[in-house]
């Protein structure tokens, strides 16, 4: 064979294997990666050729599956009370995603999860029929939760302190998540430019500085050290605190209040800032930090199954800085879920059960995939002693002290107030804070609500006159469901 036409041929040879390799590649390595691009409209379709599965509360599906009319996607998503839910399902848009329950189980509500799949399905690679999630919320103590907070920018979560099953998860402003589930540009626009940021899950997402509620971590911290025996020993506390290492003083709101060497008791009956920002000194910050990470703080993987920002206490403070972490300030930043989980483990004897807002997955009969209730664990945070010491003085915050607005007749209620300052020089308006629990007929439920902003003038900003209120319509619905 004549040479040229020997290295021509073998030339094309490569050539060709060259291609059977590049095609080799893109079958079978980046097909699938082309299959499952956010950009692949075929992906798209297929999600929405079926009815997608349910989120359940209650017993009743809050989510459902409409016909089309036009276009290729055959079915679009749909929320009942859409507004009232949006914290807990997020939604499932054609266009923008699918977030919060929505987005985590979108396998199980699609029909693609393969403990869906049966023996045929599997032969046949046949979508299943989709799955349902049943959630732990309670759907009188959510509207109680919701209607309570109104036209407040704020959030509200209650959970049963003995379950951790989460009754209630509300943000607001909310947003009906229907308005987006077509992928309507300018209802898409207008949620995301709002300066409210309704699509924010103040709940669960949106840590801030927890003020005086934080109080109940310092004083669990100085009764499980021993710094103090029982919340009624008076402690060490000069009123104005001199900061150490500093000319400013810890001052309290109300300067006639009793907060010179208070107890534990009557400091947080009148939120003595004084007790709580030299009790923090005294113990050290890392004793702090090592009791507040107990009860959640610093976890930066709290799922309830949605993944919870993160509730911080700071490291590597001077006193100053420290003292001012003892009453919630400084960088301590807290999510309402986080001072639920607080009130939770005191009001159950100094036990954490791990919140949950999923009770269970089922497939498309009924029959359970998984069940988060059973899975549930608990964790020591503070002995039954220590527990019972701030259950003790939390109830006295509410009959006498400065959590009165919680009040329920017949019910045992205990609770902290908080005011946070923030922004420059405490410029802006203060967050208003209450945590608490309450027991009655044996029922019981702790709940946590934050006021980022109301219509109420900044001198009439406060936990009790703000938040209380709307903790104490959560409690009473949870007690009388």
């Amino acid at each position: 064979m004549n040479k040229t036409i020997r290295r021509v041929s073998v030339f094309t040879l490569l050539l060709v294997f060259a291609l059977l390799v590049r095609a080799t590649w893109v079958q079978f390595y980046e097909g699938q990666a082309l299959a499952d691009d956010k950009d692949n409209r075929r992906n798209t379709i297929a999600l929405y050729s079926e009815p997608l599965g349910n989120i359940v509360v209650g017993g009743e599906a809050i989510t459902g599956s409409a016909r089309t009319t036009s276009g290729d996607l055959a079915y679009k998503r749909t929320y009942t009370d859409g507004s009232l839910y949006a914290a807990l399902t997020g939604y499932s848009s054609q266009a923008f995603g699918a977030t919060q329950l929505e987005g985590i189980y979108r396998n199980l509500l699609d029909g693609t999860d393969n403990r869906l799949k049966s023996v045929l399905d599997t032969v046949t690679n046949k979508r299943s029929d989709p799955g349902n999630v049943i959630t732990t919320i309670d759907p009188d103590v959510q509207k109680a939760a919701y209607d309570a907070l109104g036209d407040k920018k704020g959030a509200a979560v209650a959970i049963d302190p003995t379950t951790g099953k989460i009754l209630a998860v509300v943000s607001t402003p909310s947003y009906d998540p229907s308005r987006i589930t077509t992928g309507d540009s300018d209802a898409w626009k207008q949620l995301t430019k709002d300066a409210d940021k309704p699509l924010t899950n103040r709940a669960l997402r949106q840590p801030l500085p927890p003020g005086s509620t934080f109080k109940l971590v310092v004083a669990a911290a100085a009764l499980e050290d021993g710094l103090y025996s029982s919340v009624d020993e008076k402690t060490d506390s000069p009123d104005p605190y001199d900061l150490p290492q500093s000319s400013s003083k810890l001052t309290n709101e109300n300067p006639s209040a009793p907060c010179e060497n208070a107890s534990i008791r009557v400091a947080l009956q009148y939120s003595c800032n004084n007790v709580f920002g030299k009790m923090a000194v005294d113990l050290g910050q890392d004793k702090v930090r090592a009791m507040a990470e107990k009860f959640g703080f610093n976890d930066k993987e709290q799922d309830v199954p949605v993944r919870a920002y993160t509730s911080v206490y700071p490291s590597d403070m001077d006193k100053p800085q420290t003292a001012l972490s003892g009453i919630g300030q400084f960088d301590v930043t807290a999510t309402p879920l986080q001072m639920a989980m607080v009130s939770a483990a005191i009001a159950n004897g100094g036990k954490l059960v791990s919140p949950h807002m999923v009770s269970r997955i089922t497939d498309s009969g009924g029959d359970v995939l998984e069940n988060y209730d059973d899975r549930a664990d608990s964790q020591e945070i503070v002995s039954s002693d220590t527990a019972e010491q701030l259950q003790s003085a939390m109830q006295t915050v509410v009959e006498e002290g400065t959590g009165t607005n919680a009040q329920i007749s017949g019910a045992t209620v205990g609770g902290k107030t908080g005011t946070a300052q923030h922004g420059e020089n405490n410029s802006k308006t203060p967050y208003a804070w209450f945590t608490s629990y309450a027991k009655a007929d044996g029922k019981e439920v702790a709940v946590a609500v934050v006021v980022e902003q109301s219509d109420a003038a900044r001198s009439e900003v406060s936990g009790n006159g703000l938040a209380a209120p709307v903790a104490q319509k959560v409690m009473e619905a949870a007690l009388n469901g």
